[in-house]
């Protein structure tokens, strides 16, 4: 890929979209557009047409979304499902409009049937029922594969999709209403520790079984398979191993220094039994993870610090 390409980063004040800056950054990509809600509302047709129009971008990487964990999904279905369509499908179209030819559009590993087999095939996708507590967030991701699919097959574009599992890093949301159930707990534990609490809850049974990736592995492989070349798919991205909601837990205690116990609140829901990623689409490729969990928590939590510290003293 050229180095003075025009990459467009949509969504690059979240976590993932902050990634990618730092990975085009790293590998001397300097041409790089952004824009913030304020300057430019992904939702509005006129207002994104507007932009390819005027911008000549020649990649589109495409993170921004409407995201967050399980309570957050089951509060505003509708949002999740209608912000996430309107969002991908002005960027999508606005962009082959524009004569861009490249892009990459970010999904999740929701998309894939509840009851998969594991370790979970790109080709499992549209076989089985979704989730139930994501199923918005994860019609809105399919429907976006699908659309760079057709794209890809009507105009002979190279619109790639990636399917990450689990994303956590810098730049995470901590918000125990709206977060992933890994900021959840370093925040979670945090406080525990902060106040000297004996315990601190996690909701469900923990047995259920989640993978984790880095945010920045997964940038990484975003900008890899630009670099590659490769032209149409979708891919799934992860690290290759799981570990239960308990073994999670007791990570992100010993990340903190908290050393008391963990209560289960088993009236809240579990979600998606297993979640395990099947990685070899990309391994054959030539990518693999680099950054372990303990190493990744440990980074994270120094991320949550200073956003945490932050926090506190603005509303002081």
């Amino acid at each position: 890929m050229d180095k003075n390409a025009r990459i467009f980063v949509a969504g690059h004040r979240g976590m993932v979209g902050s990634a990618l800056l730092r990975n085009l950054a790293s590998r001397g990509y300097r041409n790089v557009v952004t824009r913030s809600r304020a300057e430019l509302d992904l939702t509005s047709q006129d207002a994104v047409e507007g932009f390819f129009r005027d911008e000549a971008i020649d990649v589109v990487m495409l993170a921004a979304a409407k995201v967050g964990g399980i309570l957050a999904n089951d509060t505003y279905p509708a949002d999740f499902l209608y912000l996430n369509l309107i969002i991908e499908a002005n960027v999508i179209n606005s962009a082959y409009r524009a004569g861009v030819r490249r892009l990459v559009f970010l999904g999740s590993s929701c998309i894939y049937p509840r009851e998969a087999p594991q370790p979970i095939k790109e080709d499992y996708l549209l076989t089985g029922p979704l989730e139930s507590t994501n199923e918005p967030y994860a019609i809105a991701k399919i429907a976006g594969i699908k659309l760079c699919e057709a794209f890809n097959r009507q105009f002979g574009t190279q619109y790639i999709s990636l399917m990450p599992t689990n994303l956590y890093g810098p730049n995470d949301n901590y918000d125990l209403k709206t977060s992933h159930v890994l900021p959840a707990l370093l925040r979670k534990a945090h406080e525990a520790k902060a106040s000297g609490a004996g315990s601190l809850t996690v909701w469900g049974t923990g047995r259920v079984r989640r993978e984790f990736l880095h945010v920045d592995d997964m940038a990484d492989a975003a900008v890899f398979l630009l670099e590659q070349g490769i032209a149409a798919g979708w891919y799934n991205v992860g690290c290759g191993a799981d570990v239960t909601i308990e073994e999670l837990a007791h990570a992100a205690m010993r990340a903190v220094g908290f050393d008391g116990r963990i209560e289960f609140d088993v009236s809240k829901p579990d979600g998606t039994p297993q979640k395990l990623l099947d990685v070899s689409k990309l391994a054959e490729f030539g990518w693999r993870a680099k950054i372990g969990l303990e190493e990744g928590l440990a980074t994270t939590y120094q991320d949550f610090l200073r956003r945490y510290e932050t926090q506190v003293l603005e509303r002081a």
